[in-house]
């Protein structure tokens, strides 16, 4: 986690929640349950990162910035007015009576609005998006909220929290390090600034000066890339095949992933079903350091097999031995981080 800076939640399970597929595809099988025993010990905390993520806890003091933000913005407000008074109980209730969830509050759900949710659900999100609350763990994969001082540790809940300056380097530095090599519009969506590049590049061009950061221009003619001062830009190449989600880190930027890997990618998961070209959970093929294929894949849990719909190798990847083996280990490893027992090929 500390590595990877970030890693981001969604709530689609076809195959596997994507934090345990990005993991897996680093760690392999961790214990299920691992995500939500960190939460309660202080050691990550879940907030608004690159978007809903899971973020090491020593970043807590960094994210505060954010948090603070978010208090004036018009949500907020406008979430506050609408259910004013309601903040005060929900805080008085689980300070009282421990962690709690949206399903222990009553309240129906807002037709209408753009999530639906009940009024406790909104102050909830509210509080949590604030810092007012955080997330001790996950039930299912329902959030479970509690007081910050009851989980984020004295010495991250009581750090000063940070100018502007220091926010804006201190995550450009760590999203840097984190994804290996980034562009300037690569930062920006990683760690979701508004203001485009125009916002980000003075920040960049400090970080760069004081020796924290390099900037290189590529041969291409593309944007510049930037990196960390002790990276290593000649490596041996990785031989592991891994699957990835959909939302991994590494295919975030999708300019990027078609400019350095000849990649083009997108999520259908939200394209109507005439519309798909390869299928609805579609996790890229990861070989070395090629992305080599493909695979349309989907969990049945109830016969415990992992099934691969399909399969589409990339322009100008050839059918072999090598590749089938490569699927077949990525297969295995996944296979193993969702705990099923089988593989099929429909």
């Amino acid at each position: 986690m500390r590595r990877l800076s970030c890693v981001q939640l969604d709530s689609i399970a076809a195959v596997e929640r994507s934090h345990r597929i990005v993991l897996g595809a680093r760690v392999g099988h961790y214990p299920r349950g691992t995500v939500s025993r960190l939460l309660g010990e202080g050691r990550l905390f879940e907030f608004w990162a690159h978007a809903a993520s899971l973020v090491p806890i020593e970043d807590w003091p960094l994210f505060t910035f954010r948090m603070a933000a978010r208090r004036t913005q018009r949500w907020y407000l406008a979430d506050m007015d609408r259910n004013a008074g309601l903040s005060e109980q929900i805080l008085a209730r689980i300070r009282e009576e421990g962690p709690l969830g949206a399903r222990h509050f009553e309240g129906r759900n807002r037709p209408g609005s753009m999530w639906g949710w009940k009024p406790a659900k909104e102050v909830l999100e509210a509080l949590f998006a604030t810092g007012e609350l955080v997330i001790a763990r996950r039930d299912g994969f329902q959030r479970i909220y509690d007081l910050p001082e009851r989980v984020v540790p004295v010495e991250q809940l009581t750090a000063p929290m940070p100018s502007a300056e220091v926010f804006y380097r201190g995550y450009i530095e760590r999203a840097v390090r984190a994804r290996g090599v980034l562009t300037e519009g690569g930062i920006v969506d990683h760690c979701r600034f508004q203001g485009e590049v125009r916002a980000v590049r003075p920040h960049v061009d400090a970080l760069v000066s004081s020796g924290l950061l390099r900037r290189f221009a590529v041969e291409d003619g593309g944007p510049p890339v930037v990196v960390a001062p002790d990276v290593e830009l000649d490596v041996e190449v990785p031989r592991a095949a891994v699957l990835l989600s959909p939302f991994d880190n590494l295919v975030w930027d999708r300019a990027f992933l078609e400019r350095v890997f000849g990649f083009h990618y997108r999520v259908e998961i939200y394209t109507r079903p005439p519309e798909r070209v390869y299928g609805y959970y579609v996790l890229p093929l990861l070989v070395g350091d090629r992305l080599v294929g493909r695979a349309d894949l989907k969990t049945d849990r109830r016969a415990g097999v992992l099934r691969l719909l399909a399969f589409h190798r990339e322009p100008g990847v050839r059918q072999s031995r090598r590749l089938e083996d490569a699927l077949e280990r990525a297969l295995t490893r996944l296979a193993a981080v969702v705990e099923v027992a089988s593989i099929s090929r429909d």
